[in-house]
């Protein structure tokens, strides 16, 4: 059965207040840190950058975002080795790792997250479904941190969760 439209619009926009107020959080970290971040994103098509750059004044901490939804992209825009991806796949670890060392190394940021994943509703895999989703953030000064997340619902909802989970990881690579 499906939702009364209005009932689905009131869930969607408490979904956007949410995702809005992690990247306000963010954003206040990163300008009491005095610190710049960016983006490079797979399956979540800039959407991380998007509620970033929702915030006004947001220009004083986001550097940039990198959509690189194919390989090919990954490999010229944030170095990502052919190999890699040959060996384990877009959506892996050692992929959004080389995709936050990327990020970094081809802007000025401070700091960089990485998103690649399978939102469905196809493309997955037995080793990885629909759902799964790598994530990485980095600084220059410390090492990579990943994370892997496996998500349920649609494609919206997956890619949905992904954004917030990206940017909760980026508040907590940075600190309170």
């Amino acid at each position: 059965m499906a939702l009364p439209v209005v009932l689905q619009i009131r869930i969607l926009s408490g979904m956007e207040e949410e995702l809005a107020e992690v990247a306000r959080q963010l954003g206040e970290r990163l300008l009491t840190k005095g610190l710049c971040m960016a983006t490079a994103e797979s399956c979540t098509g800039g959407w991380v950058a998007k509620v970033l750059t929702d915030i006004a004044g947001s220009s004083a901490w986001f550097e940039r975002g990198f959509v690189t939804y194919s390989n090919a992209a990954k490999q010229e825009l944030l170095g990502v080795l052919p190999e890699t991806i040959a060996a384990d796949g877009a959506v892996s670890e050692s992929v959004v790792r080389e995709m936050v060392r990327g990020a970094i190394a081809r802007s000025a940021a401070d700091l960089a997250l990485a998103v690649s994943g399978i939102a469905g509703p196809g493309g997955g895999s037995a080793e990885k479904p629909v759902g799964t989703v790598w994530f990485a953030w980095g600084c220059a000064s410390r090492p990579v941190v990943t994370r892997l997340v496996y998500f349920s619902g649609d494609r919206e909802q997956i890619r949905r969760q992904a954004v917030r989970v990206a940017l909760q990881g980026a508040s907590e690579l940075i600190g309170r």
